[in-house]
């Protein structure tokens, strides 16, 4: 074989994968595959800076009062920190999925120990709580230490401040869903980041956070308020907001 046939040999066989290659990807985008689902499209809403409010949340405590809520007459509110006393404060407005964001100190002085140190706790639909508690170096039950979905899952981890610093909750509340009949149709889950770690993933929920009894479901309405709960601690509370999540299923 002549060697300036040789040579152009190796030029011809790339060519001609070039051209098989192009083909591939022509096919490739001809089958893109589309699901058909008619999806509306998202809202654009406006994140807001580093630790300010989204455009698309309902604020219930920005420093000023806490008219959003009933009791909170009997807080205390002073330089944009209501502290509690007195009774819990619960939510004028319904909510169902949601995201909800607080942040929350437990005293700067260290008093008592276990549940007696900075206890409080988020109420969602007046049965599913997750617990706040001073849980820096304080032992107590691990199911109810903070972040804790009371008395059914403990935290991943561990995330507490010291006593006296600031905490954040995100909490994703998934609510659950009854029948006409008053039957579980989908129970609750519940996603927590504690000072922006994930220490409960889609947990779901076996009924209500009692104290007292086994967890169980009883029917409730679709949408219910939020509480905030005064176990006898002044745990302060400070920038309060939450988002709806329901949405509606596509038309199909």
């Amino acid at each position: 074989m002549p060697v300036a046939f040789r040579n152009k040999l190796p030029l011809a066989l790339l060519v001609a994968a070039l051209a098989v290659s192009a083909v591939g990807l022509v096919r490739v985008f001809a089958d893109e595959y589309k699901s058909g689902i008619p999806w509306s499209e998202p809202r654009v809403i406006d994140p807001g800076a580093s630790g300010s409010v989204p455009s698309d949340a309902v604020v219930l405590f920005d420093g000023d009062n806490l008219d959003a809520w009933r009791g909170g007459n009997r807080w205390k509110i002073e330089d944009g920190v209501a502290t509690a006393s007195g009774g819990g404060i619960t939510t004028k407005q319904s909510f169902g999925d949601v995201q909800f964001h607080v942040e929350w100190a437990a005293p700067e002085k260290v008093t008592g120990s276990g549940q007696g140190r900075g206890n409080s706790g988020v109420y969602f639909m007046g049965a599913y709580e997750v617990q706040i508690l001073d849980s820096y170096d304080n032992k107590t039950y691990f199911d109810g230490q903070a972040a804790s979905i009371y008395k059914q899952h403990p935290p991943l981890v561990n995330a507490c401040r010291k006593p006296g610093e600031w905490q954040t909750f995100d909490i994703i509340f998934k609510a659950p869903k009854f029948d006409a009949d008053g039957k579980l149709v989908k129970p609750a889950y519940m996603t927590v980041i504690h000072n922006g770690l994930c220490v409960q993933n889609n947990f779901e929920l076996l009924g209500g956070t009692s104290w007292d009894m086994a967890p169980k479901y009883t029917a409730h309405a679709d949408k219910l308020p939020i509480s905030i709960q005064f176990h006898g601690n002044p745990v302060k509370f400070r920038n309060i907001w939450v988002r709806d999540l329901t949405t509606e299923e596509p038309t199909k």
